[in-house]
């Protein structure tokens, strides 16, 4: 950054948020977008990523104006434009900004890895640790820090604090004056993405009770929390493990539907049905239900973070958190549920059958197919010698498979078999009793994605149906 460079035509404290993923580029137009009563915004925001492919693209987008992902929402695309025309949303690579931030938030990711030598998950800490050094080493000693990314229990305490309290040391700053919160979010790419950020609840914490108040005002500038009040926890240990256990428990819920779906299955009823009857009860009205499988980036490695944190954080083994571990070992496997249902309606066999997969994302209205379910499907129907044949309204280019993925559907009439795997919109509007009539193919809606009336006219028509907890020409 050059000296004296003016970044924002209007003076306001800057918040640099670090990473610019889709939770990062979501908070970054929360942020620009929080106002004062009389309509004027509160902050400047930089969002400042890698000189990577992926993060110069997405620098570019936005300071071009075009917001960096394929979004559903118009209300955060609506959003993202005004913040672009008041120019108080901005982005770079330039790590030197930190040195002017007034708040840093973080929101880069945190992977963890299969070592198959230790038959155990692992987590390589040294990136974020790195990531934290980048800004700790820069920033006004009056800056807020608020993690978002979703870390191990302790993270804060053992990783994060010291890391930054050094970099105060080794410049001659007061390290007992770092402020350090951890909020986590909640951002649900999607139809809601923009009000998943600033119309949700928000658990937050802090290294102390000044860095809490400051926090808190912080936040009660960007969430609406009239109707959707913050909660402050006693400690970072506990915020973080907040974010951890709310995703073990879904994971969890997932997994044991799993096995009721097979029960389904066999026995030829109709699960959703008695999903729906029993989500009438309050009490368990958050109740799951089967599908085609578990992706995105929270639900397929968050469960598995206490485990890793116990060990290596504080040395004890004796916690295993079989649930947990076991949730995300049965929910990676769903999607060879479907490919073995796929097997048993094409004769036994895959090999040399031609099958239309619909929906690669890893959830309906997302553009995202980070560990996403269709490619485990994909790589074990290919496996067993089937052409698999993609499509999706809002993926060109797979790039986990590096693959094309086809926007419009294909003639059906080339196919021996297709498979409904996410319940983007677009699938409720196809007309399934013309497939019928006019070709051979066979379906499978592995994931509630057909209306009741495409799945009746498609059975009444001759179709051949397979539902994922629910049976045949259900």
């Amino acid at each position: 950054m050059a000296k004296g460079k003016r970044l924002f035509p209007t003076n306001r404290p800057i918040v640099c948020i670090q990473g610019l993923g889709f939770v990062g580029v979501g908070m970054s137009v929360a942020v620009a977008s929080a106002m004062d009563k009389r309509g004027n915004p509160f902050f400047n925001v930089m969002g400042i990523d890698l000189e990577t492919a992926s993060g110069r693209s997405r620098i570019d987008s936005i300071n071009a104006g075009r917001f960096p992902f394929k979004c559903v929402d118009q209300k955060m695309v609506d959003f993202f434009n005004r913040a672009i025309q008041r120019e108080n949303l901005k982005a770079s690579s330039d790590e030197t900004i930190y040195a002017i931030a007034d708040y840093i938030i973080v929101d880069i990711p945190l992977d963890i890895t299969f070592d198959e030598k230790k038959n155990d998950y692992n987590i390589d800490l040294s990136p974020f640790q790195k990531a934290i050094r980048t800004f700790g080493e820069r920033m006004k000693p009056e800056c807020l820090v608020i993690i978002e990314t979703t870390v191990p229990p302790g993270t804060c305490e053992c990783i994060v604090l010291p890391e930054l309290r050094a970099c105060f040391r080794q410049r001659g700053l007061d390290e007992k004056k770092v402020l350090l919160a951890f909020s986590y979010e909640r951002t649900m790419p999607g139809k809601d993405y923009l009000d998943s950020i600033i119309n949700y609840w928000r658990v937050f914490s802090a290294v102390d009770e000044d860095t809490s108040s400051r926090c808190e005002d912080f936040l009660s500038k960007i969430i609406n929390t009239r109707d959707f009040p913050l909660r402050k926890l006693k400690s970072l240990i506990s915020a973080e493990t907040a974010k951890v256990l709310e995703n073990s428990y879904r994971a969890t819920n997932i997994a044991l539907m799993e096995e009721w779906g097979r029960f389904a299955e066999v026995l030829n009823i109709d699960l959703f049905e008695i999903v729906d009857a029993i989500r009438m009860r309050p009490t368990h009205s958050n109740i799951r239900q089967p599908g085609f499988g578990v992706g995105g980036y929270c639900l397929t490695k968050d469960p598995l973070f206490a485990k890793w944190s116990v060990r290596n954080f504080y040395g004890r083994s004796e916690l295993d958190f079989p649930f947990s571990v076991q949730a995300v070992a049965k929910n990676m496997t769903m999607p060879l549920v479907t490919v073995d249902y796929a097997e048993r309606l094409l004769e036994g066999s895959l090999s040399g059958k031609k099958i239309l997969l619909l929906g690669v994302s890893y959830r309906q209205d997302v553009a995202d197919t980070r560990f996403s379910p269709s490619e485990v499907f994909v790589k074990e129907a290919r496996r067993r010698g089937a052409e698999v044949v993609c499509h999706d309204p809002l993926v060109s280019f797979w790039e986990e498979l590096r693959m094309k993925v086809l926007n419009d559907i294909p003639s059906i009439a080339d196919f021996d078999l297709a498979v409904f795997a996410v319940p983007h919109k677009e699938y409720t509007l196809i007309d399934l009793a013309r497939w019928a009539r006019e070709s051979r193919v066979q379906v499978i809606d592995a994931n509630r994605v057909l209306t009741d009336r495409q799945r009746f006219e498609f059975v009444n028509a001759s179709g051949k149906l397979f539902s994922i907890g629910r049976g045949e020409n259900i």
